[in-house]
């Protein structure tokens, strides 16, 4: 599982032109599963990833540093499936995608990434549409862009 994590002052995703999911300050999370990610959930790695999204020190303190997470601020956090996150662009001008987890099980691996999330997210969780065409928008405050992998925990 791939995730690139934006720090936010606000975002949102639309779908054919209807709001689908928007949050204030908080974390917008790009998340894409590969080939080896269907047993992820509920596994050790799942779960450090989930924590590592909530308690990631990125929001600053009193002082501008960075001492306080989603949890401290209570903020939001943003989920949008994005396959892309698993091209190859090694080979040629068009990625491969053969590396990224096969629709029907990443659908259902973002839902359950979405399900944990709101379970211990500190405020609201929001989700793009998996497969659907989506409009992105956000505000990057910093900017701050973090990438967690669950090949490198």
């Amino acid at each position: 599982m791939r995730l690139i994590l934006q720090r936010v002052t606000e975002a949102s995703v639309r779908v054919d032109g209807a709001l689908v999911g928007e949050i204030a300050t908080g974390l917008a999370a790009l998340v894409g599963f590969g080939r080896e990610d269907e047993s992820l959930p509920g596994s050790p790695v799942w779960n450090k990833l989930l924590d590592k999204l909530i308690g990631l020190r990125v929001f600053p303190d009193d002082q501008g540093r960075f001492n306080r997470s989603l949890a401290d601020i209570q903020g939001g956090l943003l989920l949008v499936p994005q396959f892309t996150l698993y091209a190859d662009c090694r080979k040629g001008r068009r990625p491969s995608f053969t590396d990224a987890c096969p629709p029907g099980i990443a659908a259902a691996l973002f839902d359950r990434l979405a399900a944990d999330a709101r379970t211990c997210a500190p405020g609201p969780v929001a989700c793009g549409v998996f497969g659907a065409d989506m409009r992105l928008a956000l505000t990057n405050w910093g900017p701050v862009t973090i990438t967690l992998d669950s090949d490198m925990l």
